[in-house]
């Protein structure tokens, strides 16, 4: 009877061990987020628990297979991590420098008490295709990046617009919310937008994003947080790229929190007050303080009546105006606005449509904010003067 058990479990463990290496596979391919001068997030996702690795190479001209690079885990709390959903942050970087990197996972099939049961190991290839770079905020001289916004789901206007804003040539997108419609799965928050993303830039050119309102709605909405973390751990934060000092705000939802559509689920009056606190100390960094140029990401503008703007008027705006903002760059209306300043707000507003995209290119004589449809014709032109 002994032998007939131990013969079941090696042949449950054999059958075990086929099934997993055999299905085992990256589904959604590095993305990289948060960069600043000295760090960034690498995430990724397998389609079965495992473990997770990236390793890093500087971009010498040596081939990746040179020799051994240095691998830094998935971790927390010292374990390493096991699951679908892979996040190694890289810190201690070099500011303005550009690195190679491979990420790996090992599967795990069984964990019972201290035995831990390894399957196949993977990795992106670095063989017959190059290794995956990124390259480090630093003090470069000019800024060249696009916005865009309000794609609900739309891959093909997501790819035009990529192609019109010259995704290729920009130090980094800006995804500045309503990128779905909501976020029901993992499965369909990737294909709604982010699998475009990857395949097209962002597992090489750095991807910032600020929260819509239609990125709060749906049950995988609470998990958004875990697949875009950003510098300071927030949806909220900071940073300076070349010579322009970059606010990325949160705006939360539009309507009030009581509102049958968030069916009790929500508190974002709350949390647009935590967050003008954090916004009140933010705008006091030197670097943002002494930045030629101060641009503020929020999906929402501050005009418009509804509660949510309301609120980002009352909260938020007081303290960009004292902070000298120029520019708030929006969407959200689906629809090409360029707001001049009004009775309580100091500073330009450009609504971007749903349709266009903004690229921007900031040298230290000038800030050129274009318009650009998806024909590559030019709706608005906007020049910013140095603050300094």
């Amino acid at each position: 009877m002994k032998k007939i058990i131990c013969l079941y479990v090696l042949l449950a463990n054999y059958i075990l061990i086929s099934y997993g290496q055999a299905n085992f596979k990256i589904t959604h391919q590095p993305y990289i987020q948060g960069l600043t001068t000295e760090s960034v997030h690498i995430l990724w996702t397998t389609d079965q628990p495992a473990t997770g690795w990236v390793e890093l190479a500087p971009d010498d001209g040596s081939h990746f297979y040179e020799r051994e690079r240095p691998k830094f885990f998935a971790a927390a709390y010292g374990f390493k991590k096991v699951g679908k959903l892979h996040q190694v942050t890289l810190k201690n970087l070099i500011p303005g420098t550009r690195y190679r990197y491979r990420v790996y996972n090992q599967e795990v099939l069984k964990h019972e008490g201290t035995d831990v049961l390894y399957g196949k190991i993977i990795a992106t290839a670095v063989y017959k295709k190059e290794p995956l770079t990124f390259k480090t905020l630093g003090k470069q001289k000019n800024s060249e990046f696009i916005v865009i916004n309000d794609i609900h789901g739309r891959n093909e206007v997501l790819n035009k617009l990529l192609d019109v804003g010259d995704v290729k040539n920009v130090d980094f997108v800006v995804f500045n919310g309503d990128m779905a419609n909501s976020l029901l799965s993992e499965t369909q928050m990737f294909g709604d937008f982010m699998d475009t993303a990857i395949a097209r830039f962002a597992s090489e050119t750095p991807m910032f994003y600020a929260r819509g309102n239609h990125e709060t709605r749906g049950p995988f909405a609470i998990e958004y947080p875990s697949y875009f973390p950003t510098p300071t751990n927030k949806l909220y934060y900071q940073f300076n790229h070349g010579n322009t000092g970059v606010i990325v705000l949160d705006c939360g939802e539009d309507k009030p929190d009581t509102d049958i559509e968030y069916a009790g689920i929500v508190e974002m009056d709350n949390y647009r007050t935590e967050q003008a606190e954090w916004l009140s100390q933010a705008v006091e960094n030197l670097e943002f303080k002494n930045a030629k140029f101060k641009i503020v990401i929020c999906h929402m503008p501050p005009f418009g009546g509804w509660h949510g703007e309301l609120d980002i008027l009352d909260k938020f705006v007081p303290i960009l105006n004292k902070a000298g903002v120029q520019i708030m760059l929006s969407g959200h209306l689906h629809r090409h606005i360029l707001q001049q300043k009004l009775d309580k707000v100091d500073f330009q507003i450009l609504v971007n449509s749903n349709n266009n995209v903004v690229k921007a290119s900031m040298t230290d004589s000038e800030g050129l904010i274009k318009v650009l449809d998806q024909k590559g014709v030019v709706v608005e032109t906007i020049k910013l003067k140095p603050l300094n």
